[in-house]
């Protein structure tokens, strides 16, 4: 007896009307969301047009969630792209150490690892340059310094390895010449030069080293 009050069906037993829902529905359920493949997409669309041009929107439709459920997963924008660089220098980086290992002149080193940074950031149509190079200009002063940071291990390497082979007084200006080079070869990239032009800016540019380690 209902004295007048409708029962709806979850008055009657809530598990057994989530059931008959899921039957109604087809028993099928929404997949867990994937976090590492969302740094995967995330990784693509910001290294593509950068961090300033991809905006919440954007990156839910991609990632096919909602914005909460964006932040419970990343935290923030930003959170999230600190975790597609860390995905980009762990998987797509330039293998620094393989190349200025090789038993060469430190000018051919330098100017094989021109040689790959040329080759390797025109490889993709899409994903040109250097991820994290061209982070470091983002408007966003917090991205720009998130790239900062991380690429400076790499800068510091790249720095030791020329102070093996040169006077300190000159260390500094040649390790200078090469950030130089490869962030130009970057930006030449995400500019369309195409591969063969911008292999050929890095072979000259590999020429100057040999004068500058012999007057070291």
């Amino acid at each position: 007896m209902s004295f007048g009050v409708p029962i709806r069906p979850t008055m009657l037993c809530p598990f057994i009307y989530s059931k008959a829902a899921s039957a109604w529905s087809g028993g099928t359920r929404r997949p867990a969301f994937d976090r590492e493949r969302g740094i995967e997409t995330a990784r693509a669309l910001f290294h593509a047009r950068g961090y300033d041009a991809v905006g919440i929107a954007e990156l839910t439709q991609a990632l096919d969630i909602v914005p909460p459920s964006l932040y419970a997963a990343y935290g923030s924008k930003l959170a999230l792209f600190e975790r597609t660089l860390q995905s980009y220098i762990a998987k797509q980086m330039l293998p620094l150490d393989k190349i200025l290992s090789s038993d060469v002149s430190p000018a051919e080193a330098l100017t094989s690892l021109f040689i790959a940074a040329a080759k390797h950031y025109t490889c993709d149509p899409v994903l040109r340059g250097c991820m994290v190079t061209e982070a470091m200009r983002a408007d966003d002063q917090q991205a720009a310094a998130l790239a900062a940071t991380l690429a400076k291990p790499i800068s510091d390497a790249i720095h030791a390895y020329v102070a093996k082979f040169c006077h300190s007084g000159d260390v500094d200006q040649i390790t200078d010449y090469v950030l130089l080079t490869l962030r130009g070869l970057s930006s030449y990239a995400c500019l369309g030069l195409p591969q063969n032009k911008l292999v050929g800016c890095a072979e000259v540019a590999g020429r100057a080293l040999d004068v500058e380690f012999a007057s070291s």
